[in-house]
């Protein structure tokens, strides 16, 4: 018998579908030692050293786990492939003891292929890594314990101080301090609305962009109305139509932080949700292990998207070649996967008790983007039109695309991908335009937004 050990009981089950009669799974629930919240638990003079226990709740744990460890051929450590995951790993190899068999393995993706390549290929723990959890656990301990009592003398009782939290509070602290000193100006925009004579479309906005050559900058409501009296008894003429092909390129896969901000915008979650969904998929294997910042992606998963597309869209959706994605960090950990679905062809049923709708649709957004990225670009007919006011030297000036092929839009739901498209009509240059009405809008200059 072979002894596997994960950190989650879903994940545990998980790849118990998996394994044969010769594995048996446990799971850690977490941590099996911290440093104990009674004392510091750090030895400052002896170069840190933290005094990490047992966790007391995890005792008949960590029994079952020594019991099964002493009763098994090979231990093989499957904890998360991060800091917390291989200092899991370390703390159980410990309480086994330095006579154990066992062997680290790490997979991005719980699936039968990913596990029987783990086992394949056992490695060392990785003593950086655990060295780095060591280090975060220690500063969290630092900071909290030795300022937090300053704030409960110096400000008040129940406050509490943090590595990332009392940096947070200063970065919000200072963009508050600059909100206040913020001075509003008022600046004016102004617009027409004018017609070209015989056209389907019957009329369209444009804004004032320039006046005499320079740049418009109308700054009170006096300036704005000699401008609106003017443009109200103007000629107007097409002065220029620019007319060409632009394309979008589709955005990367999902790292962690780009998945967490567009669930953000798209769903208004909070960070704190998205992961817990994003786990949720992750250990009933789903998804590839969602805590990355890195847009790399294997070869196998890159041609199983190029088949899929191949085979759904047609060959008008797939590039010539796979499109990898490189990160500008210098930090990231290229080893890891972007975010992506680990079979294509899995679907979410939310009929099914163990999912609800926001499993779904993060998995749906996960999918989708993650198909976009290998499909050629989207093309637009990208037209602008500058118009010509006289007497008084306006210039005016409206822009709109029109999608002439979707391209890797193709699979991005509208609810989760929305453009606002301006529809122009046919003009040509010199052509007179009829003014159906002027206006101006008074705005303001905003101060840097609040962090979100």
């Amino acid at each position: 018998m072979n002894l596997i050990i994960v950190e989650s009981p879903t994940k545990a089950k998980t790849l118990g579908k998996f394994l044969g009669s010769e594995y048996s799974v446990e799971a850690t629930a977490g941590h099996i030692k911290d440093l104990p919240k009674s004392k510091l638990s750090i030895d400052i003079e002896n170069n840190f050293k933290p005094d990490f226990v047992e966790v007391p709740k995890k005792k008949e744990l960590i029994k079952k786990i020594k019991s099964e460890g002493k009763k098994a051929k090979v231990v093989y450590l499957a904890t998360d492939p991060d800091r917390e995951g291989e200092a899991i790993a370390q703390h159980v190899s410990e309480v086994l003891g330095p006579n154990s068999k066992f062997k680290r393995i790490t997979f991005h993706e719980i699936t039968k292929e990913a596990l029987e390549e783990a086992l394949a290929n056992p490695h060392d723990v990785n003593k950086d890594l655990v060295d780095a959890q060591i280090a975060r656990r220690v500063l969290d301990r630092l900071v909290g314990y030795k300022l937090s009592p300053l704030l409960w003398k110096k400000v008040r009782r129940g406050l509490s101080a943090g590595r990332v939290q009392s940096v947070a509070v200063r970065l919000i602290v200072e963009r508050e301090r600059e909100i206040e000193a913020f001075k509003s100006d008022e600046y004016w925009e102004i617009f027409s609305k004018v017609k070209s004579g015989d056209n389907k479309i019957k009329d369209f906005d444009v804004e004032l962009v320039k006046v005499e050559g320079k740049v418009a900058a109308v700054k009170d409501k006096t300036e704005a109305d000699k401008i609106i009296s003017d443009l109200e008894k103007a000629s107007y003429v097409v002065f220029d139509v620019r007319k060409k092909e632009v394309s979008k390129n589709p955005y990367p896969p999902f790292t962690t932080s780009t998945m967490t901000q567009a669930a953000a915008r798209i769903f208004g979650w909070s960070s704190k949700k998205t992961m817990s969904m994003a786990q949720k998929l992750y250990e009933e294997g789903l998804i590839t292990y969602h805590r990355t910042d890195s847009f790399n992606l294997s070869k196998q998963a890159v041609e199983n998207a190029r088949k899929y597309i191949e085979k759904e869209y047609g060959k008008d959706y797939l590039p010539p070649s796979p499109k990898f994605y490189k990160t500008s960090s210098k930090v990231a950990q290229e080893a890891h996967e972007a975010i992506r679905p680990t079979n294509l062809n899995s679907k979410l049923q939310t009929s099914n008790d163990r999912w609800g709708h926001d499993e779904e649709i993060l998995y749906k957004l996960i999918w989708s983007r993650f198909v976009a990225c290998q499909m050629n670009p989207s093309l637009y007919d990208e037209t602008v039109i500058d118009i010509g006011a006289n007497p008084g030297d306006y210039l005016l000036r409206v822009g709109g695309q029109i999608m002439k092929f979707d391209g890797w839009r193709k699979v991005i739901p509208a609810k989760l991908e929305t453009e606002e498209v301006t529809r122009l009509p046919e003009v040509s240059k010199d052509e007179k335009l009829k003014l159906i009405k002027t206006w101006g809008e008074q705005k303001f200059t905003q101060p840097p937004a609040r962090f979100n």
